[in-house]
């Protein structure tokens, strides 16, 4: 009688162990060319499939992980909210992934995530390159778990599904009610590290400012405080500022507070504005004027999504874009 067990079959296959599952009990759902190959390996191992692999395909648990970039940012606690209220109305179990890690690539946590058998991914890290969303699409096309990309995008391509704002708009819209305040010398605070819902909020701003004949100025700094406190110290020595745009509303309100420091007047010197309309934005004193970001409709639209493929229901739409607003307050001369 043979002894091979389903992890032989999935590593001489090379395919994970709810492959192998799939290709025994939902056999349509795994692409031809490794159907084939898992079932050439059962029969040359003389595998006999036992109650726990057919329980894998068949079992009741739905389990979803959630890829998120640093959970010590408000908004993606919030959107975790949104997310975690979908899974409990469906009974899912949710696995965390952190990619805040110097120990480990991201290719290894997805490695590690296609291993535990997941059924569907919800994709938080707002940092997408070519080789990122190329080894997404693999999980997607060849382990056959969908993939939804959840506030944040790849401009251009819509093989995985995301939901988002539209950030282009958004950073447009913020930048233009600065200029219609009458500021001049308006500048980006953005992030060293390239995130593409930051390039995005980038362009919007810059079309508002060469749409009213300004300068653009753009000034990357660090999400963190230590960091960008010194950065803001030293560099608006130099430079006249009379409005300020920042990606995210802990950055706003980190300037504003080195704003003060130097004695400088929030709203009537500078005009300050943020992203995302966070816990800080209202804790904030002056309170910040800042792009009302649907963080928490983000998460739970991203895992109604999601649920849509798991249970291979057609999409209305691959790229689902959420209305926005902008919130004045006091940080801005429109109150």
């Amino acid at each position: 009688m043979s002894k091979a067990t389903i992890y032989d079959v999935a590593g001489a296959a090379r395919v994970s162990l709810a492959t192998v599952s799939r290709a025994i009990n939902n056999p349509e759902k795994v692409k031809p060319e490794t159907r084939e190959r898992v079932l050439r390996v059962i029969e040359d191992l003389g595998y006999k499939p036992n109650a726990f692999a057919k329980g894998l395909a068949s079992r009741k648990s739905t389990t979803v992980a959630v890829i998120v970039p640093d959970m010590s940012r408000a908004s993606i606690a919030e959107m975790m909210n949104g997310i975690a209220d979908i899974a409990r109305v469906y009974k899912y179990a949710i696995l965390l992934y952190i990619l805040d890690s110097e120990d480990s690539s991201e290719e290894d946590i997805l490695k590690e995530i296609v291993a535990a058998q997941v059924d569907g991914i919800l994709y938080l890290n707002d940092e997408v390159n070519a080789r990122q969303y190329a080894f997404l699409q693999r999980i997607q096309n060849e382990y056959q778990i969908p993939v939804v990309l959840t506030n944040t995008i790849y401009p251009g391509h819509e093989d995985i599904p995301s939901v988002s704002i539209d950030y282009d708009k958004a950073g447009y819209e913020i930048t233009k009610a600065l200029i219609d305040e009458g500021r001049n010398n308006i500048f980006m605070v953005s992030t060293v590290r390239k995130y593409m819902v930051n390039d995005q909020k980038e362009s919007g701003y810059l079309r508002a400012i060469e749409e009213a004949g300004l300068t653009p100025r753009i000034m990357r700094t660090s999400g963190r405080v230590s960091i960008n406190t010194e950065h803001f110290n030293e560099y608006f020595k130099n430079h006249k500022v009379d409005g300020i745009v920042a990606v995210r509303d802990s950055i706003a309100v980190s300037f504003m507070n080195v704003a003060r420091a130097n004695h400088v007047k929030i709203p009537e010197d500078i005009s300050v504005a943020g992203f995302q309309n966070t816990k800080y934005a209202i804790l904030a004193r002056p309170q910040l004027t800042c792009v009302d970001v649907p963080i928490y409709d983000i998460g739970a639209v991203g895992m109604r999504l999601l649920t849509k493929m798991m249970n291979q229901e057609p999409l209305s739409e691959a790229e689902v874009i959420l209305d926005h607003d902008i919130i004045f307050r006091a940080t801005t001369l429109k109150s």
